[in-house]
C-alpha cells in the first residue's frame, strides 16, 4: 500500500506538494500520465481518452518532448493540460541540488506549465522548498504501478479499483514499460470509475 497509496506520515514529509485534491461535489478524480510523450503510446491514450469524453494531466520528460514536439502540440490541441517532469527523468535524491534544478528549468524551456512532479515521486527537502516557488508540486493519491512487470493489468484496475476516493489524482504511465499493462487497464479502469460516477477534470496548469 506504500507505493499504490503513499500513507500520511509520507504525505507530511511534503505539505507543499497537493496529494489529492478535495471536492464537495460530485466525486471527481483527475487521471494523469507520466514519463511521456513518445509515439508508441501517447496517440493512442488520447484517442481513448477522447472516445470518452476525458480529460487528463499529462507530466511529460523535457527530453521525450524535444524528441517528439508535435506530440506536446497535440496533447495541448485535445484539450488536456501538461507539466513538467525534469528534462532528463532525474530523481532528486540521486543527484546533486544544482544539477536537478538545473534539469527542471531546461523542460521548462520546452514545457510551458506551473505543473511539477518530481521522478518516482522522490525529492530533497530543499529541493522542494526552491521548487515550491515556481511550481505547483503534484504528487498522487494513486499509482497504479501499470510500470511493473510482477503485476497483470487486472491487477493494475483493482489498484484503481482499491484506492481511489472523491480527489485522487491517478498516476498511469504512457511509456513502453507500462505499455502492456495500459492498454488492458486503462480503459477498464475509466469504465469502471464512470460506472461508480466519477467525473473526471485536468489540473489547471497556471
Amino acid at each position: 500500500m506504500f507505493i499504490e497509496q503513499p500513507p500520511l506520515l509520507y504525505r507530511l514529509l511534503f505539505p507543499e506538494a497537493i496529494w489529492r485534491v478535495k471536492f464537495r461535489r460530485k466525486p471527481t478524480v483527475f487521471l494523469t500520465f507520466d514519463d511521456g510523450p513518445i509515439p508508441e503510446v501517447t496517440p493512442w491514450v488520447l484517442d481513448l481518452l477522447d472516445s470518452k469524453g476525458i480529460k487528463a494531466t499529462f507530466f511529460m520528460v523535457g527530453d521525450n518532448v524535444r524528441r517528439n514536439p508535435e506530440l506536446l502540440h497535440e496533447v495541448l490541441r485535445r484539450g488536456h493540460s501538461v507539466g513538467n517532469h525534469t528534462m532528463h527523468h532525474l530523481q532528486g535524491m540521486k543527484v546533486p541540488s544544482p544539477r536537478y534544478l538545473r534539469d527542471i528549468s531546461q523542460a521548462a524551456a520546452l514545457i510551458d506549465s506551473r505543473l511539477y512532479r518530481p521522478p518516482h515521486g522522490i525529492m530533497r527537502w530543499g529541493q522542494a522548498r526552491v521548487i515550491r516557488h515556481h511550481y505547483d508540486i503534484i504528487m498522487y493519491d494513486v499509482v497504479t504501478r501499470d510500470y511493473s512487470r510482477k503485476l497483470t493489468p487486472q491487477q493494475v484496475i483493482d489498484n484503481v479499483r482499491r484506492y481511489t476516493r472523491n480527489g485522487s489524482i491517478i498516476v498511469f504511465h504512457d511509456s513502453l514499460k507500462a505499455e502492456r499493462n495500459l492498454r488492458q487497464a486503462l480503459p477498464a479502469s475509466i469504465d469502471w470509475l464512470l460506472a461508480q460516477g466519477y467525473a473526471f477534470e485536468a489540473l489547471p496548469m497556471e
